[in-house]
């Protein structure tokens, strides 16, 4: 960078600068070149060099700085009640309303705490954040680890972005008429380079759910298009159907796709991965993941769900990267001491089967004579 900047520095001397601020918008300094080939001759650059005259009165660089309104920030409130916690490693438990203009939320505070404690964090649920509104954008964004941030209602795109070992937990609001798996919870570009972290979600996400997730657990109720899309690691669990083009450009990382219509394959994007049927512990780690989820955000569907569990695991399947695969059957095949020969061929994994649409569960009650009888029996 020294060899570049002595170059520019010589450039600026010959026309005659002495600041790079001075440069700008000096398009007199500019000229065009003739180039060889016929078609990029017809290029027009008169309007990309042109100097308006407004730019003879007027700053053509920035001159003063912007006042982006931090001071206002809610997660100065949050920061203030979680000193016990900064400082002692005390547990501590802040309730707030939100609204959709506090963009962000949580961000301030994660920084906070990595300023004090590093990257490691603090002990997992040392800060509970509940939250309850409509958020604005990020909210949750780069949450570190030890805080909680849990909201009921809703909110918009960037959740988690870029989570950070956090854990976020969206659910409906307990008293809504509606079954939140049916309904858009957040909205798009979801745990967008999430890190490390868990979150969950207690409805359907937008477009491009765990876009580029590198390392979060998730559990959601549906997603829109392009999901998983570029993922390089972390875990993805989906309880409903997806939008088309899922998993495209996913290299890494493992999601597992409740097939409740049994058209998943149809919207998969498979050029980078495969569809395969769970195997092992992989039921028992998915539904635990599905009871955690139940346990945050009280919904409805995971509970559906486990009650009915033998029935749900042949419906579940494991969204695979083809990369991956081979990474993970070269390993099985490798000698595990020096010396001994190699092992046989990595067994093939089972490839999914669609059974067909999920049939929701409905309870109904005994027939009234049925009820009657039972009465007549136990009171002799």
């Amino acid at each position: 960078m020294f060899f570049v900047a002595e170059e520019v520095r010589a450039y600026m001397a010959q026309l005659g600068f002495r600041r790079l601020e001075e440069m700008v918008g000096k398009v007199e300094c500019l000229t065009t070149r003739r180039p060889k080939q016929v078609k990029a001759r017809k290029l027009d650059f008169s309007e990309v060099l042109y100097r308006p005259r407004e730019a003879d009165v007027n700053a053509l660089h920035c001159v003063e700085g912007q006042d982006h309104n931090l001071a206002a920030v809610q997660d100065h409130e949050l920061i203030a009640q979680a000193e016990p916690a900064l400082d002692h490693n005390e547990r501590v438990q802040v309730s707030v309303n939100i609204r959709n203009r506090d963009r962000a939320f949580g961000a301030m505070l994660s920084g906070e705490i990595a300023r004090r404690h590093g990257a490691a964090g603090l002990p997992e649920d040392t800060i509970t954040v509940r939250a309850t509104g409509s958020a604005g954008q990020s909210f949750g964004a780069w949450a570190a680890h030890g805080l909680t941030l849990m909201l009921e209602g809703d909110a918009n795109d960037y959740v988690g972005k870029g989570l950070s070992g956090g854990v976020l937990a969206v659910r409906a609001p307990r008293d809504a008429a509606f079954r939140p798996d049916d309904q858009v919870i957040v909205g798009n570009t979801v745990l967008y380079g999430a890190t490390s972290g868990r979150a969950f979600f207690n409805g359907r996400a937008g477009e491009r759910f765990a876009v580029r997730n590198s390392g979060a657990t998730t559990v959601v109720e549906g997603v829109g298009d392009h999901g998983c899309e570029y993922m390089t690691g972390g875990t993805v669990v989906v309880l409903g159907t997806t939008g088309r083009n899922f998993g495209a450009g996913m290299s890494g990382g493992l999601a597992y796709v409740f097939d409740e219509d049994g058209l998943f394959s149809e919207r998969c994007n498979h050029e980078m991965v495969a569809l395969e049927a769970l195997e092992g512990d992989e039921a028992e780690h998915v539904r635990h993941l599905i009871e955690e989820h139940a346990e945050r955000t009280g919904s409805p569907k995971a509970k559906e769900l486990l009650d009915h569990w033998q029935a749900v695991v042949p419906r579940l399947v494991k969204v695979m990267p083809s990369e991956y695969r081979r990474i993970l059957n070269e390993r099985a095949t490798m000698p595990e001491t020096v010396g001994r020969p190699e092992r046989d061929e990595a067994e093939a994994p089972r490839p999914y089967v669609p059974s067909g649409a999920w049939k929701r569960p409905v309870t109904t009650p005994p027939p009234l004579g049925a009820a009657t009888l039972e009465t007549k029996v136990a009171h002799g």
